[in-house]
């Protein structure tokens, strides 16, 4: 399947698919707050569960995470699993222009999602191909759930208009997980992936993230949307729901 990020798939082994708590945020949630009113983000810093920005520093766990749904499933159509200087170099490649989030537990990093182009020509520039990995000792416990509303909602605030994953089948966890969030399946290319020996069918799905007539000019750079306190505070609540226990 063809993208410019090679990690082209979503995979979340996420069976249970009505959480008990959801990140209530949309393009519209965002609380307004009165001039001079103080926003506490400090407590936002703390150690615990939090979402936040990756870092070229997360490499190496986000390789851990990554390197299994390479070498032994089609989750990923990679062949060879990529090496830390080759993750940093995506993760510079492409933060300023996608968000690339990761949740954490007591500073150890258990999930990552991201957004990449969706096709390099112009005229797609608001539309974005999104994945979300989670490591194999952590799934179940919607934290997929939250990298992706936290990431939805980022998006819509850049002002993209359109999300879109594409799954190696089967994989009726992830593909139920992508429902659950709102995607609708638009299409299913044939035998398009051959790995360990066999052809592999990948179904596209689509989230649509805005409704207005036209974009803006172009989408804002990332680093402008985490100019915004309210960003900060979306992220610690969609932390939140995740159950660790």
């Amino acid at each position: 399947m063809r993208s410019l990020c090679t990690w082209n798939h979503s995979s979340e082994g996420e069976q249970s698919l009505t959480a008990k708590a959801s990140c209530p945020f949309s393009a519209t949630s965002f609380r307004r707050f009165t001039a001079g009113e103080v926003i506490p983000t400090e407590r936002f810093a703390v150690m615990g569960k939090r979402i936040r920005s990756i870092e070229v520093s997360d490499a190496p766990a986000v390789l851990d995470i990554y390197a299994p749904f390479v070498s032994d499933s089609a989750t990923s159509f990679e062949i060879v699993p990529p090496d830390v200087p080759e993750v940093e170099r995506r993760i510079m490649d492409l933060r300023a222009r996608y968000p690339w989030l990761v949740f954490e537990s007591d500073g150890i990093v258990l999930g990552f999602a991201y957004a990449s182009p969706h096709r390099a020509r112009q005229a797609y520039q608001w539309s974005v191909d999104v994945s979300v990995y989670i490591d194999s000792h952590s799934q179940h416990r919607g934290i997929g759930r939250a990298l992706y509303t936290a990431l939805f909602a980022l998006l819509r605030r850049q002002g993209y208009f359109n999300a879109y994953a594409g799954i190696a089948l089967p994989n009726k966890a992830s593909v139920g997980l992508h429902e659950s969030l709102g995607f609708t399946q638009i299409g299913i290319f044939k035998r398009t992936g051959f790995k360990f020996g066999q052809w592999h069918d990948v179904v596209w799905l689509q989230l649509r993230l805005l409704e207005d007539p036209r974009p803006a000019e172009d989408p804002l750079h990332v680093d402008k949307v985490f100019e915004d306190d309210r960003v900060v505070a979306m992220l610690y609540e969609c932390a939140q729901t995740v159950t660790l226990d």
